[in-house]
């Protein structure tokens, strides 16, 4: 039984749709591409009492060139197909303050630090806060296309500490770490 979900009785009256896509390039890199997109699914009314119609409220995209080790940002560009207001596009070009911020430990903080607040958009900035570990997502599957050999210390998997004690799944003492130094161990004693 759901206590929340029993109580939602009406449509919704906003969504917000964020989309992530990563492609791949050369020299192990990828750009990650991430759209964020807000509709209002009613009609309202502006602050001063005008007719605020349903329809798209914000529409944007960020893209981050990305690749070395650690992840690191190499280059971001932004665009707004669709913002509500006229002065909005002058935001974009402070997505140029994330370029060679690492995607590690304090990324989120490192971001709000460049662009919170008064120094960019709070839709850029949320956007990319949630483009970090896609980001990483996305250059973990491309990675991926290649086999590898199994490594043989946790230190030859990369990224791994960017996983260790992110949930609790993942804690150091948790199931996912058992299950790798579990297989590392067959795999190289093994005759």
């Amino acid at each position: 039984m759901s206590r929340l979900k029993d109580l939602i009785r009406e449509a919704p009256v906003h969504e917000r749709r964020l989309t992530f896509k990563t492609y791949p390039l050369e020299n192990d890199q990828v750009i990650v591409e991430g759209w964020l997109r807000d509709e209002r699914l009613v009609t309202g009314f502006h602050w001063n009492g005008q007719s605020r119609p349903q329809g798209v409220v914000h529409w944007m995209c960020v893209r981050l060139l990305v690749g070395e080790w650690p992840l690191s940002i190499l280059d971001a560009e932004a665009e707004m197909p669709g913002v509500p207001h006229e002065l909005c596009p002058t935001t974009l070009e402070s997505v140029k303050k994330i370029i060679n911020i690492d995607i590690v430990s304090g990324y989120s903080d490192e971001i709000k630090k460049r662009l919170g607040g008064v120094k960019g958009c709070a839709h850029l900035t949320h956007l990319i806060l949630a483009m970090g570990p896609a980001a990483l997502h996305g250059y973990w599957a491309q990675r991926s296309r290649k086999k590898r050999p199994v490594p043989r210390s946790m230190e030859e998997i990369s990224g791994l500490s960017l996983l260790i004690n992110s949930c609790r799944l993942w804690r150091e003492d948790g199931p996912m770490m058992q299950m790798i130094r579990e297989t590392m161990e067959e795999k190289h004693l093994a005759p």
